[in-house]
Parts: structure tokens; sequence; C-alpha cells
């Protein structure tokens, strides 16, 4: 990664806005009488409802803690600030849905080296995915023809062959349109503003053991990403850049279809804004400690209304030991699962002490996205909601947290949010 950017945009965007003509010049469906009459898409209309996602209202909150918290008052002021609508997937991603993302990935490395491509323009390529989806990956020959891919023999457990999940790589394009809306980036050529980089996607299976001390968690570490039962569980092990690139290519995935269906792309899949984020957790109660509201972490039966650690250490006791399914317990008003416990989640905000005070009252947000060589200060991301080994403080709707955007963690995971008419509710 060469450039600092501060945006993930696909380029298909920019290049199906293009209207379709006749032979005689004439604009496509549009009566050649003099009058203005307007021109449309060259599209057959928009997407369905987002599967796994529901629509957030566009809204004024006060962000920030809701109660008095002197020390507190340093890093999160309350203040007023009116956020847009978007749309949210109500669970946290799932060890299933990014093992989605992982097998995608592999079987187009795997295309590559196996040379399964075909014609789709004059000049265009693209993976042959039948052929792809038709690899038999328990044939050792097949296995010999994509050695590049595989474990070196030294380090193989008796001979076994497997994908070394380090060559597992994404490449993450896009287009920077924080940078050419710069007045003085104006005329410049767009090349200067594409960006082109690879992030490794499997997850660090090891972080199960390396977060906690003399603590014995390795069945989680070679259990957790692999084993069918964790299948609707959060992905964790997933540190900031991967997930971002998770949400690069959702777009992709989800225009390539667009595109094939003739219908219009759409805008890109993204890490929510930390504002965004604690309005979508509040759920429409603005001054509420927690996403169902106020004081008590327990309902009037006396049960735990989220997965964290309760009193001095009793991890059981609200049914989970570690993280529980993306749909455990009751949605906030906003029909979404888990905003405060079980895994806390990544925004796209840096993490700045006094961002309350810089940042717009309309979609507040402030962005960075470090190099490798960039002091470590500049490397810290939002982390909202608390998770399953945090206590309840952590699980308030105000409260911040950071961590570093290359390090993963056992207790961090993501969702995904999108900008989309508020109209396919009804689809």
């Amino acid at each position: 990664m060469k450039i600092r950017f501060l945006t993930i945009t696909t380029l298909t965007v920019f290049v199906l806005g293009s209207v379709s003509c006749t032979k005689t010049g004439k604009t496509k469906g549009t009566p050649d009488d003099g009058q203005l009459h307007g021109v449309a898409p060259d599209s057959r209309g928009s997407m369905g409802k987002p599967l796994g996602m529901v629509y957030i209202p566009p809204g004024t909150f006060h962000m920030g803690p809701s109660d008095e918290d002197v020390n507190y008052n340093f890093t999160a002021r309350n203040r007023e600030v009116s956020i847009s609508g978007f749309w949210m997937d109500a669970t946290e991603i799932t060890n299933n849905q990014y093992r989605q993302f992982v097998k995608w990935t592999r079987d187009s490395l795997a295309a590559i080296q196996l040379g399964y491509f075909k014609q789709v323009g004059d000049a265009d390529t693209a993976v042959d995915w039948k052929k792809t989806n038709a690899i038999k990956w328990a044939d050792k020959g097949t296995l010999e023809k994509l050695s590049p891919l595989m474990l070196t023999p030294d380090n193989r457990l008796y001979g076994k062959m497997e994908i070394d999940p380090e060559k597992i790589v994404y490449n993450v394009q896009g287009f920077d349109l924080k940078e050419a809306a710069k007045i003085e980036n104006k005329g410049k050529p767009r090349k200067d503003f594409i960006y082109r980089y690879n992030q490794q996607v499997y997850p660090d299976t090891l972080v199960w053991m390396r977060d906690f001390s003399y603590s014995y968690n390795e069945p989680m570490a070679k259990r957790y990403f692999s084993h069918p039962s964790y299948g609707s569980y959060p992905v964790v092990g997933v540190n900031w850049k991967q997930a971002v690139a998770f949400c690069h290519w959702r777009t992709r995935y989800l225009n390539t279809y667009l595109i094939k269906n003739k219908k219009a792309t759409e805008s890109d899949y993204r890490l929510p804004t930390e504002a965004e984020w604690e309005y979508a957790a509040r759920g429409g109660r603005s001054q509420s400690m927690f996403p169902w509201g106020n004081y008590y972490l327990r309902n009037k039966k006396g049960c735990l209304l989220a997965n964290f650690k309760p009193g001095r250490g009793n991890y059981v006791e609200d049914g989970g030991f570690y993280t529980v399914r993306a749909d455990a317990y009751w949605p906030n008003d906003f029909s979404l699962y888990n905003m405060a416990g079980n895994v806390s989640e990544w925004t796209s905000s840096l993490f700045y002490e006094s961002a309350y005070n810089l940042v717009h009252d309309m979609n507040p947000d402030i962005r960075w996205n470090a190099l490798d060589s960039d002091p470590p200060r500049m490397k810290r991301k939002v982390v909202r909601g608390g998770s399953w080994k945090d206590v309840g403080y952590f699980l308030q709707t105000s409260t911040r947290q950071y961590e570093y955007q290359d390090t993963a963690k056992s207790y961090i995971g993501f969702r995904c949010v999108i900008d989309l008419p508020a109209q396919l509710r009804k689809k």
C-alpha cells in the first residue's frame, strides 16, 4: 500500500453511468421532438432489499455519555448530531459469511494458477466460475498444479498438502474520492487517485491463545473458524484492514451480479462510522445507557440481556462462555442484534481524543487510513460495543475504545453498512 486513501470505492460506479445511444445518434428511448424529456440511466432498475440487513432511518441523537462521567468527558463529550439513513447488517458478520469471502479469494487464486478464464468482452477476461467450482481439492494431481498456493513440504504434517493461509490474498482496488474532490487536485488525471494493494484475508486463529496469558484456549484456536458448530457465531481474529477488504469484496460481488442482470450498480458496503454505530446501537433511545434502555444489565426476571463478563468472572451466567450466536438475545428497537456484548465491532473512524470537538454535526466522522510507516497513534481505530470478555461498563452505547488497524483480537468482529434508498423496504 503506497498511498494514503480515505474511502473504499469500487471502480464500477464510474464506468457504468454512460448513456446508450442508437445508430442515428439519438438517445435510446428519447423522442426526437426538440423537447426536454430527460434521460434515465441505462439499467433495468435497482436491487431488492439487501439480505440480512435492516434500514436505519435518518434522525438526530445526543452522541456521547448520557450520564455524568468526569473522566470520560475528556474523550466523549455529549453533543447533538444528525445521521442520514442507511442499511446495516442485523448481526455481526458470522464465520460462515466471512468464509464465503475466504473461499472466493482462494478459488480465484486457484483459477489463475489453472488458467480457468473466459472471454467477457472484446478484450476483458474473467474467472470461469463453472470450471473453478468444479475443482477437486482432494485430487493430488490438482493440488500439484496448485503448489504455489500450498504449504511448502517442510511446513506440512504427515506430508498432507494444504493451502497456505498466508497466500490467500485479496487484491483491493478503488478510487480515492476524498483526494479527487480537493480543489488543489482539480485537473489531475484519474490514475493519480486509484489505489491497489494486496491484503491477506484468512483470520488469525491464534488470537484465542495470544490474548489470554496462562489460559487454556487451544480448542477455540483449532476449531472456532473451521468447525461447522460455530458457523453462525461472529467471526473474530480479523483486523481492521481485513474488514475493509471484506467490504470491498462484498461490493464487488454484488455489483458483478447486478451488471450481469442489467441492473444499476449500488453504493459500497463499508464499515459504519463511529456516529452511525452509536446511533444504530441506541435504536432511537437517544439518552439511554444501553441498547435496551436504562439502567440495568438484567430484565425484571433477572435474566442477563447481553453476552459479557458478569460479576467478577462468572462467564457462563449469561449463557455463553466465549461468544454466542450472532442472533442471540433480543434485538434493539432497530432490529439489530448484539449491539452490546458478544464481540466488539470495528468502525471506520480514527480514534482521536478530541474528535467530538472537531467533527461536523451532520454525519460526523474523522478518518485516516494509516501507512505501515505511520506512528502507532495514527493507526488507532474506534471499537464499539463491548465483548464477551468485558465488564458491563463497556456495554454502554457511548463507551469508546480503540485498537490498532493491523491488530486482530478474539473479541473484535464487525458488521457492514450500505447507503441504499429507504424504498427498498417495500420490495
